[in-house]
């Protein structure tokens, strides 16, 4: 058995959060010590880490503050593989091992198209030069969708056969009869019921879906609900009452398992303005949800160009609302949803395995100079 070391930012409740405790949870249970190193020990997943896995806590509240301290655990625990996630706590990670002196086998995923991520010309710069000079010294390198390989071999200038597409593990847990129970107490009332999953920030584009619905209520009675928190949370509650819809709109929170919510929806609508990959789209399918959704990226490759849902221009409101009446009006077939999902989601966990335990030295780094 191995030691594996798994970094992340926090245990917020995005993504690449859920992938990650899935992955430790699944590497612990079959008989690996496991190392769960976080730069800010907080958020709403860290009360489901296992008891048997060992947290440090980076306290850096600031990424640039989570190199030394990540230096010390590599001496300290010298682990024989680590996984990190999300740049750019993965150059940070990258410089700590080559800091350390520690020969752990070292493996970076990213969970988002990064070009798109980042708007001010600074961070752009950063982003391209520390990818380009820093991702060719990992062992291994994942993506989680071809869009995000595109992009990655980009800003690298790496070949896209330097980059593994390995698709996120599908999450959800069976709802207890208390979720079931809470989540059919708060959908509103409607002939139909939407749900969308995501954080209330401005990539996941919810005014673009209350923008939607407005139109189809109109036509079919439907209800939303919008699970997820984020800053943007009072602008969209003013955008639902502007568009006269409060009474078909629910946003509660977010919700640890979103199992019980897709078990009582009729259609997902996934509304982003970019997304490498989109987990809570494929938890849908797997529910056997009918989707829809914005092309926006990894949706394209998860609905195989629009065979198992359809796709809508990015911030084409009326497109989005057309799609979802029309959706609502046909019979899709759960099984076939649950079939696509379970093909996109099948030996994830075997992927990350052979990938942390492959047997190799670490390479030479380049010169930072070059």
């Amino acid at each position: 058995m191995a030691r594996l070391a798994f970094v992340l930012p926090s245990l917020a409740g995005g993504g690449a959060e859920r992938v990650a405790l899935t992955l430790v949870n699944a590497f612990a249970g079959a008989g690996h010590d496991i190392d769960l190193v976080l730069a800010s020990a907080e958020g709403e997943l860290l009360r489901l880490v296992p008891s048997d896995v060992r947290v440090f806590d980076l306290r850096a509240k600031r990424f640039r503050n989570a190199l030394w301290p990540l230096v010390r655990y590599l001496r300290q625990a010298r682990p024989d593989a680590v996984q990190v996630s999300m740049w750019p706590l993965t150059i940070l990670a990258i410089l700590a091992r080559l800091l350390s002196g520690v020969r752990t086998r070292l493996v970076v995923s990213d969970h988002g198209i990064l070009s798109h991520q980042y708007g001010d010309v600074v961070t752009k710069r950063w982003l391209r030069w520390s990818v380009r000079r820093l991702y060719p010294i990992a062992n291994a390198r994942i993506a989680v969708s071809t869009a995000a390989v595109h992009d990655l071999a980009k800003l690298s200038g790496m070949p896209e056969k330097s980059f593994t597409v390995v698709h996120n593990p599908i999450l959800s847990a069976p709802a207890t009869p208390a979720e079931k129970k809470r989540a059919e107490q708060l959908w509103p009332e409607g002939k139909k019921r939407i749900l969308s999953v995501g954080s209330f920030v401005p990539v996941k584009n919810h005014a673009l879906l209350i923008d939607a619905l407005a139109n189809v209520h109109s036509a079919c009675g439907a209800s939303l609900m919008i699970l997820g928190e984020g800053d943007c949370r009072q602008a969209l509650q003013e955008m639902v009452r502007a568009r006269g819809i409060a009474d078909r709109v629910a946003m509660p929170g977010f919700a640890i398992n979103p199992t019980a919510y897709f078990e009582n929806a009729d259609l997902f609508v996934l509304s982003s303005n970019h997304e490498a990959y989109s987990l809570v789209l494929v938890e849908a399918m797997a529910a056997g949800l009918p989707v829809v959704s914005t092309d926006c990226g990894g949706p394209r490759e998860i609905l195989d160009h629009g065979r198992f849902g359809r796709l809508v221009p990015v911030g084409d409101a009326p497109a989005l609302a057309q799609a979802i009446a029309d959706t609502l009006r046909e019979n899709i077939d759960p099984e076939r949803q649950k079939a696509r999902a379970r093909e996109l989601a099948k030996d994830a966990l075997a992927r990350y395995e052979a990938l942390l335990l492959k047997p190799e030295a670490s390479p030479v780094p380049r010169s930072l100079n070059r």
